[in-house]
């Protein structure tokens, strides 16, 4: 066996002189040693088996006496003895022996009883495993069962509208895996579809409500709830494990659609309910649980739970629960928001008169106008505030004319506005009073608004211990669900990539979520 010594700055590596990234001088002398004939002398050297250097992709790797890797490459280089060519990465796993310091000086000395290798030729082991295994020893018991739980809930497609089969999948999982009481609760507009019984889903939308305890529904005093419905398109689950490993660690990141808006809310918030009970935390007759559909686009299950909830008649009858707080799911980074904008919008139609493109001055072009007042409401102040900051616009479609000799006769733009101004009763109605002042301001004959749904900025609690806080610009169920209680908006992962193409989260986001929202389950109840 060899071992090639390296003696500092006797000429040049490649050419170049210097310090390295490592602060290593970048020029060496090697020399090569029988290591049977004679004991061996040099600041750092690396040992290869079957006699050749320790090399991988044509590179040297060597073992400093600070105990980290330096890579040189032998291509080039020079040496009084002659030109040592790039060697062959060996199949063989290289063994990187340490040195042993004798005195004080930078000399070393190889020794067998010294000798510890840094890889094993050991199929079972690897630094990757060893890993995870440490990291599996730290994960909570929950794990394994929180990530299957929101796999399931993504691998089933769930675009608003056709939220049915997700719907089943919970009532399944949580009567018999959980062994709660769970409901289908049919929009209005779907029960004749289900044709009066509650558990026919062939058919029709309908909202999960889930006790984890047989007490009567007029008992629990905190809802934890979120949406089951996702925004198209659909996109498959993926978990990305470190390569060469099955084993997720919580660095282990999940994708596709729903992975966090906000089905990683539903699954967070579903073991955090069931932690607490196992842990004899809290009364299971205190919580219930409700996963709505069509939040993302007019909040009608939320709406429809809502009218339920505050029917006067009904509730004579049936003695409905009386809340004293919601927990509602969405991606917050693992923040508890403040609150978040109202909305408001609509579709703006500007009406012209058609003609010949030759001459606009005795026509009147509905594009045009309409190009105008959008950009005078984009630039206006249509109200603000410390929390919430601006008002904005946002111009999502724009449509208009037929051909491009022709002055347009209609044009239309859709108008989504995140709403600063005001409060949640007051807000909507401020920013409509200033776009259609502009309107008027642009043309007072040729715009219609058509305003749909609005209100003003939504506050919650965000006044508990241990959390960062936060305030959204995005909208929630939060305004559609009616009643006197306190609202907390919590959840895991960032709004910026759920509606995108890379939505997703790592696994220890999901696990904060859990911690976080059993915290405020017992924040709300001890309130």
């Amino acid at each position: 066996m060899f071992v090639y010594i390296q003696s500092p700055l006797v000429m040049s590596w490649q050419g170049h002189a210097g310090v390295s990234d490592w602060g290593i001088p970048n020029a060496y002398f090697f020399s090569k040693v029988d290591l049977s004939r004679y004991p061996v002398w040099g600041s750092t050297f690396a040992i290869a088996v079957t006699s050749q250097l320790a090399t991988q992709d044509g590179n040297i790797l060597f073992m400093l006496p600070s105990f980290h890797f330096h890579i040189f490459s032998l291509s080039s280089l020079e040496v009084s003895q002659g030109k040592y060519p790039i060697m062959k990465t060996t199949s063989n796993l290289i063994l990187l022996w340490g040195t042993f310091l004798l005195s004080h000086s930078s000399a070393f000395v190889i020794e067998n009883t010294y000798q510890h290798p840094l890889i094993v030729d050991d199929s079972s082991i690897s630094p990757l495993q060893i890993s995870t295994s440490s990291d599996a020893n730290n994960a909570p018991s929950y794990r394994k069962n929180l990530l299957s739980l929101h796999k399931s809930l993504i691998e089933i497609p769930s675009i608003s509208r056709t939220e049915q089969e997700v719907g089943k999948f919970l009532l399944d999982y949580l009567r018999n895996n959980l062994g709660y009481v769970a409901k289908a609760q049919f929009l209005e507009s779907d029960k004749k579809a289900s044709h009066g019984d509650d558990d026919d889903h062939s058919q029709g939308r309908f909202n999960v409500l889930a006790w984890p305890s047989s007490h009567n529904l007029s008992s629990p005093r905190v809802l934890v709830t979120s949406h089951i419905d996702v925004v198209p398109p659909f996109i498959p689950y993926h978990i990305s494990t470190s390569e060469g490993s099955d084993e997720v660690t919580s660095d282990a990141f999940i994708s596709g659609r729903g992975s966090v808006d906000a089905k990683a809310s539903v699954a967070a918030q579903i073991v955090a309910v069931e932690e607490l009970i196992r842990a004899k935390e809290v009364d299971p007759a205190d919580l219930m649980l409700l996963f709505v559909v069509g939040e993302e686009i007019s909040g009608d299950g939320m709406k429809t739970f809502s009218t339920v909830y505050n029917d006067e008649e009904k509730n004579k009858k049936e003695e409905l629960p009386r809340f004293k707080a919601a927990i509602y799911g969405e991606p917050t980074e693992n923040k508890l928001s403040c609150g978040h904008k109202g909305m408001t919008g609509g579709v703006l139609k500007a009406q012209g008169i058609a003609g010949h493109s030759g001459y606009p001055w005795l026509f009147k072009s509905a594009t045009e106008i309409l190009v105008k007042a959008l950009a005078k409401i984009v630039s206006a102040d249509l109200g603000s505030s410390e929390r919430y900051g601006n008002t904005t616009v946002n111009i999502g479609t724009i449509a208009g004319g037929v051909a491009a000799n022709v002055i347009p006769k209609e044009a239309q733009a859709k108008l989504a506005i995140r709403v600063a101004a005001g409060n949640q009763a007051t807000g909507a109605d401020i920013v409509r009073k200033a776009v259609d002042k502009i309107l008027k301001e642009t043309d007072e004959e040729a715009f219609t608004m058509e305003w749909t749904g609005g209100y003003g900025p939504v506050e919650c609690n965000c006044d508990v211990d241990g959390f960062e806080t936060m305030v959204a610009s995005y909208g929630t169920d939060v305004p559609n669900f009616e009643g006197d209680y306190v609202s907390y908006l919590y959840g895991p992962g960032s709004i910026l990539v759920a509606h995108g193409d890379d939505e997703g989260l790592k696994v220890s986001d999901l696990e904060t979520a859990v911690e976080g929202y059993k915290t405020l389950i017992k924040h709300a109840l001890a309130a």
